[in-house]
């Protein structure tokens, strides 16, 4: 059976490109709604440059903590993917 952990890592690993996902609907993709809190943590002790986390932002759109294994921000990362944001710092989706 597959972790929950193994769960949240492989739907972040395939977050696109200039895309991004809440905390929220990764534990929901992976099986559990209320676990936001728990991808959090799994993202903010991840150390594979592969998984993407600084792809995975906090319901209200901001783009929240980063553990800065890539070496820059989040936000600069983001941008620097094509991902729109408003003038308050929150990301826009495109349908």
């Amino acid at each position: 059976m597959t972790s929950f952990r193994d769960k949240v890592i492989e739907i972040v690993r395939n977050i696109p490109r200039g895309k991004v996902l809440t905390y929220s609907e990764v534990a929901d993709m992976a099986g559990n709604l209320k676990a936001a809190r728990v991808v959090g943590n799994i993202m903010s002790k991840n150390t594979n440059k592969d998984i993407p986390c600084h792809r995975v932002i906090k319901s209200d759109m901001k783009v929240g903590s980063y553990n800065g294994i890539l070496g820059k921000s989040k936000l600069d990362i983001l941008k620097e993917e094509k991902v729109l944001f408003d003038n308050q710092g929150k990301v826009i989706r495109l349908s």
